[in-house]
């Protein structure tokens, strides 16, 4: 638990840190980019449009003029796009500190990826599955510890993989005749926690002491997020709930992305937590160590998620449990 106060003034100097945050160009990461850009962080701005990308660093710069800012384009529904992201990166870079999983949509009408993915898996999962994976290396090479975050949601209990084996990796889909956008993101969610649970007891069981993962939700936050599935479904009535739900309920952006920010930079945090607000329902509110679900910490479940994903994605991570001698 934290003592309930941390805010972005407790961001620890960040100076010669490198930190990628997807989906940095609105919303919680155009947030948290700020608030690491702010305590000297060089941070990477991975977003699918390069223009919006390059709109989000002239609005990071206006109150951070020495910000140090790479934009660079990320479609985390696109494996190739994913894969030349990554091969770009680390032809510039040695080192990555932190590498912010943040990007995602919620609640749209059924659609697929470039990859043939149903969408909100595919991008808030998938995505960020093989994103991680091409970027191992170099957050193993990083002299010091380095962090994986990943952005979850409250919603994650909503969600469940009821059908899930070993041999059907095409589970993780939902078909599209039986789509529920709620349950298709609460899925989504629920898998961003089995990957970042997982991944760290990997990295563990290889011995990868100074690589971290965990997990962290923003709880209501006013964001473009909540937008996107009334807009694209066409649909006014609950497009004029979201915006009043937004204003009575939701706390701001700049608020939203402390639990990411605190899971990114804090002292003390361990890999495998779970960092959410304490406030109200754990809706809003400085960031707190949290509870997931039973399912989020279901040690199976994760296996079988994780080989799904490397057979969907093509995408293996090298860690190795080590041995020790009799």
């Amino acid at each position: 638990m934290t003592d309930g106060t941390w805010t972005a003034d407790d961001v620890p100097n960040l100076d010669g840190r490198t930190v990628v945050v997807t989906g940095a160009n609105s919303g919680l990461g155009l947030a948290g980019a700020r608030v690491l850009a702010r305590h000297g962080a060089a941070v990477v701005l991975a977003c699918r449009s390069v223009d919006r990308g390059a709109a989000a660093a002239e609005d990071i710069r206006r109150s951070v003029p020495d910000a140090t800012l790479d934009v660079r384009e990320l479609d985390l529904g696109d494996g190739a796009s994913i894969a030349a992201f990554a091969e770009g990166f680390t032809d510039e870079y040695d080192e990555l500190h932190v590498l912010c999983n943040n990007a995602g949509v919620m609640a749209l009408p059924y659609g697929e990826t470039a990859d043939g993915f149903e969408r909100q898996m595919g991008v808030n999962h998938l995505g960020h599955f093989a994103l991680t994976g091409h970027l191992l290396d170099v957050l193993c090479a990083t002299p010091g510890e380095s962090r994986v975050v990943t952005q979850s949601s409250g919603l994650h209990e909503r969600g469940a993989f009821p059908d899930l084996t070993d041999e059907d990796a095409a589970s993780l889909l939902h078909a599209e005749a039986a789509y529920d956008k709620w349950d298709a993101y609460g899925r989504s969610k629920l898998a961003n926690l089995l990957f970042a649970f997982e991944l760290d007891r990997r990295l563990a069981a290889a011995g990868e002491d100074e690589v971290v993962s965990l997990g962290c939700h923003p709880g209501y936050a006013d964001t473009g997020l909540q937008r996107r599935g009334p807009e694209q479904a066409g649909s006014t009535l609950r497009l004029l709930m979201m915006k009043v739900a937004n204003a009575v309920v939701a706390q701001d952006a700049e608020t939203g992305t402390l639990p990411m920010c605190y899971a990114a930079t804090a002292d003390g945090i361990e890999g495998g937590e779970y960092v959410g607000p304490g406030g109200f329902m754990q809706m809003r509110g400085y960031p707190e160590r949290q509870t997931p679900s039973s399912r989020a910490r279901d040690e199976e479940l994760a296996r079988r998620v994780w080989t799904a994903s490397e057979e969907l994605t093509g995408v293996s991570f090298d860690l190795r449990p080590t041995t020790t001698a009799d």
